[in-house]
Formats: C-alpha cells, structure tokens, sequence
C-alpha cells in the first residue's frame, strides 16, 4: 500500500503551524501545544526539516523556527523526501535502486512512469495548498456503499 507515515503527517502538520505562524518563529513548546504533538515528537522533526532545508532554526532567548521559504514554495515533494526519503513505489523505481532481475522485467518501465507521475502530482501541490481548509473527499468504501445503494 502507497502510505506514508505517520511521523511525516505529523512534519506535514508542524510546517502547516509554522506557515499559520507568518514570519515570526515559534518555540518548539509553541508548536507542540498548537499541533496537539508530544513536544520531543516535534523536535525530532523540526530537526529533520531544519537538515532539509525546509525550516530555519534562531538560536538563543528569543529564538525559534519559521519556515526557510513561503508555503507556496514548499511542495508536497519535497516534504515527502525530507521525512521519508526520495519516493520509490518499487527497487527500480528508486535512484539508487537495482533489480536483479531488471533485464528480464516486463512491467519495470510502467512502474518507473507510474513513479514519475506520482512525483509530478506531489511537486504540484504546495504546503500552501495542504494546510487550506476544506471539506472532506469521500472515503472509497463510502463510495462504494453509495454505488451499491444505487443498484
């Protein structure tokens, strides 16, 4: 299953308070009570952001973090790979990857186009973008359950 994790749905939410934040810093304490996360969970990924280039830490009495750019600069992509890692649905897939059985594979090419679409989709849609408010897309088994009922 194409899932990301959970420790970078919570980065997704501490960039999405750093961006509700404007360009003032926020305390990793601040952060924490406005996220609802245990306040060394968000340290652990404040620093992995900080080490991506995403969020710029202030030393000191009154330092913090903000983001490093805007919200609409920061792509899905990029959040993905500074918590997960560069994605990869399948070993051919990934830049460093190497199947052995690669030079007998029928269906390799299709995953690596598959893999390049879904990266193209992920760098199009902004932090910007996650962090608006809107209603809900409807879970499939409810759609399933609709299309049933419409039987």
């Amino acid at each position: 299953m194409l899932r990301m994790s959970k420790l970078t749905d919570y980065g997704t939410m501490v960039l999405a308070q750093l961006a509700a934040n404007g360009h003032g810093l926020s305390t990793t304490g601040q952060v924490a009570d406005a996220t609802h996360l245990a306040q060394p969970t968000v340290s652990k990924l404040l620093k992995s952001l900080v080490h991506a280039g995403l969020v710029v830490s202030t030393r000191g009495v009154q330092g913090g973090y903000t983001l490093a750019r805007p919200a609409a600069a920061i792509s899905a992509a990029e959040i993905l790979d500074a918590l997960e890692g560069p994605m990869a649905i399948t070993e051919c897939s990934s830049s460093r990857g190497g199947c052995d059985l690669e030079s007998y594979c029928r269906v390799g090419t299709a995953w690596q186009r598959i893999n390049h679409s879904i990266r193209r989709a992920l760098e199009t849609v902004s932090l910007a973008d996650l962090q608006q408010q809107r209603e809900p897309l409807p879970t499939l088994r409810h759609e399933l359950r609709k299309a049933a009922a419409a039987r």
